[in-house]
């Protein structure tokens, strides 16, 4: 067995890292066994232990300015936990190379932190330490030319460090004032109303079929004849397409309007939303 395969097996074995099992196999003389002892004598090995456990907590944290924004999630598995300061204080460097690496998680993991090893060693490194399953999660970067990025954070633990982010992209030819509220204040609205896509027809055809087929068992438990079911299953999905559509949903500061009324309000053509995301932990 080569030493490459010795490390490979090393690390499925342990969860320790590459550098940690290369340096264990040297010194316990390329013997696999001894090397997985001295890495369980160091505490590293001891994460490897803990990835079979649920991690159902967390948080969100948002990195860079208006032009490129980056959301990323970091799981663990008690409360207690995200609110550590090791564990922040990794969470937020975190977020920091994953804007630079624009969320491409791949690259994430190999990139150095500013203790010269990589995220990937740094997180086992950091399981052994707190005694918790530590993974990351969801991660978006959105990143356009004509567009300013616009963030909201709810529940916010420390500085950027939250339960809830959003981020939302406004392609506008002007940056001032009232456009940074109307940003901030659709950032609130998508945080509180989650709506599943920017315009009706964006909705993925999974998800109206299974609305569809629990609106029809629902009637049908009702006794509905079948012509009745599929009126009224026809009006039901339309309502369900407007009221999870984020440009037909009611504006939550204003119940008389929807927010394509609000972006018309701003006399601004040119002004529309791009993109949105929003992710909560639990989720």
């Amino acid at each position: 067995m080569s030493d490459i395969e010795k490390i490979k097996q090393l690390r499925q074995s342990t969860g320790a890292g590459f550098k940690d099992c290369n340096l264990a196999l040297k010194e316990s003389n390329g013997d696999l066994n001894k090397a997985a002892e001295i890495l369980r004598v160091k505490g590293i090995a001891k994460a490897s232990k803990k990835m079979s456990r649920e991690a159902k907590e967390g948080v969100i944290v948002i990195s860079g300015d208006t032009k490129k924004t980056s959301i990323i999630e970091v799981n663990c598995e008690t409360d207690f936990v995200a609110k550590n300061d090791d564990f922040i204080s990794f969470v937020k460097e975190l977020a920091e190379l994953n804007n630079f690496c624009s969320s491409d998680l791949d690259k994430l993991n190999k990139s150095n932190m500013s203790n010269g090893k990589n995220v990937e060693d740094n997180l086992v490194s950091l399981i052994a330490k707190i005694g918790e399953k530590i993974t990351i999660g969801r991660a978006k970067t959105l990143e356009n030319s004509s567009s300013y990025n616009f963030s909201y954070q709810h529940s916010v633990i420390k500085d950027n460090v939250s339960k809830l982010g959003v981020l939302v992209a406004i392609e506008t030819k002007e940056n001032n004032e009232a456009i940074k509220t109307l940003g901030k204040q659709l950032s609130m609205h998508i945080a509180a109303t989650n709506p599943i896509a920017l315009n009706a027809n964006q909705i993925k055809n999974e998800i109206i079929e299974k609305e569809q087929k629990l609106i029809t068992e629902e009637l049908k438990t009702l006794g509905k004849p079948e012509e009745i079911i599929k009126k009224i299953s026809l009006g039901k999905i339309n309502k369900f397409k407007e009221e999870n559509s984020l440009m037909t949903q009611v504006w939550v500061m204003d119940t008389k309007k929807k927010v394509k009324d609000i972006l018309e309000d701003t006399n601004l053509p040119e002004l529309k939303i791009i993109e949105f995301i929003r992710i909560k932990i639990g989720e």
